[in-house]
């Protein structure tokens, strides 16, 4: 038997959203001019919240305008390790940390799942001991420089139990015989909440609390 614990990241361990921050954590090192840019990444937030673009397209975007059209590996991967010090050091939920290490003592196999860039989010999995990262992935050019755009789907909704079923095929885990935790902070992912034996609503919004009521899962708040 399997036993997987799946943990979405921003909000459920982490005490913000990372995307934003990451960025401008990023432009601050390589080019500070990009940061007077954040007004017009602000104004493709209000273009999603109106329905004009999907949220794939606006990190496309976002990222386009703050990371320019491309990052080298080096850059990246020394980017995506200083951000994911920042956030080790103050950005986790010491609940969530308490959590993970329970699950890990209790023989379960840690896995993130989250709609975050795979390039910036295993590096926080990692100071984390998870065992696995479901994340959104991106393209790369030929010499290995990250390009502003999604390679399959945007890790979120109905799109990240797909991608985590898909994980587990490939990993030859087969569903009747895993025993599977899922938590999150976010009514988008009631599709894994569902699909799980357990699943946890944690810090959860208003509307995830409302879900987690009707469908009797456990509400926990690490927010302190």
């Amino acid at each position: 038997m399997h036993h997987l614990a799946i943990y979405d990241m921003d909000r459920t361990i982490t005490r913000e959203p990372t995307w934003t921050p990451f960025l401008i954590h990023a432009a601050r090192r390589i080019a500070p001019w990009r940061l007077a840019l954040i007004p017009a990444a602000l104004g493709g937030a209000i273009t999603y919240k109106l329905g004009l673009i999907s949220r794939g397209q606006l990190k496309q975007f976002t990222q386009r305008l703050i990371l320019g059209r491309s990052l080298a590996p080096d850059t990246r991967a020394q980017l995506a390790a200083a951000f994911a010090e920042t956030v080790d050091e103050s950005g986790i939920l010491q609940g969530a940390r308490d959590r993970i290490a329970e699950d890990r003592a209790a023989g379960y196999e840690l896995v993130l799942a989250t709609a975050s860039y795979r390039f910036y989010a295993s590096a926080i999995a990692d100071k984390l001991g998870f065992d696995s990262v479901i994340a959104t992935e991106s393209r790369f050019a030929e010499d290995g420089d990250l390009l502003p755009k999604i390679e399959g789907e945007n890790c979120y909704g109905e799109a990240k139990l797909t991608m985590i079923k898909a994980w587990m095929a490939h990993q030859g885990i087969d569903r009747g015989n895993a025993h599977i935790r899922f938590y999150s902070d976010h009514v988008s992912d009631a599709p894994a909440l569902e699909w799980a034996d357990e699943g946890f609503a944690a810090n959860p919004h208003d509307a995830l609390r409302r879900l987690a009521g009707k469908r009797g899962w456990p509400v926990l708040d690490w927010r302190g």
